[in-house]
């Protein structure tokens, strides 16, 4: 069986694949989208967020099938300006990034949540990172870059 995924606005055809793949799979194997990490493949790292109509999801707990027809937006996808820009280089203008591996899950995650709560007072932005696990700058670097965001928006 094929189908078709709309990956960062781009219709892209998937053949080969396993009807259980998850999209994160399909993403990564077939595709080739390499900015969407692989970690945990259970849905508690967050390294695989996308998301998906708009709606944030951990792409090893999706299967690739069932997103046929949905647009998939990954970090590459959010573009280089805009919302996305300033979270980046807030990360890095707080040292949130370290090995990096997390970050495109997290870019991801703090922009679905800013564009969603822009005021997100720090209590509703540990809940929105909750699914997000990184292992090398402890989570205030990342607060805090969020917060400079949200105080550069006001």
């Amino acid at each position: 069986m094929s189908y078709h995924l709309h990956i960062d606005g781009v219709l892209r055809p998937v053949t080969n694949a396993w009807l259980s793949e998850s999209l994160l799979g399909v993403l990564r194997d077939h595709l080739g989208v390499m900015s969407v990490k692989d970690a945990c493949e259970q849905g508690r790292c967050g390294s695989c967020s996308v998301l998906m109509d708009g709606r944030l999801v951990a792409g090893c707990t999706v299967l690739a099938a069932d997103a046929a027809g949905a647009q998939i937006t990954t970090v590459a996808g959010l573009g280089t300006g805009g919302p996305a820009r300033a979270v980046r280089a807030a990360f890095l203008a707080h040292g949130a990034v370290q090995c990096g591996f997390c970050t495109p899950g997290f870019v991801v995650a703090v922009t679905d949540l800013l564009a969603r709560r822009p005021g997100a007072d720090e209590d509703e932005i540990r809940e929105a990172l909750a699914g997000n696990i990184c292992r090398c700058t402890g989570y205030g670097r990342i607060i805090a870059a969020i917060r400079s965001v949200q105080d550069a928006r006001r």
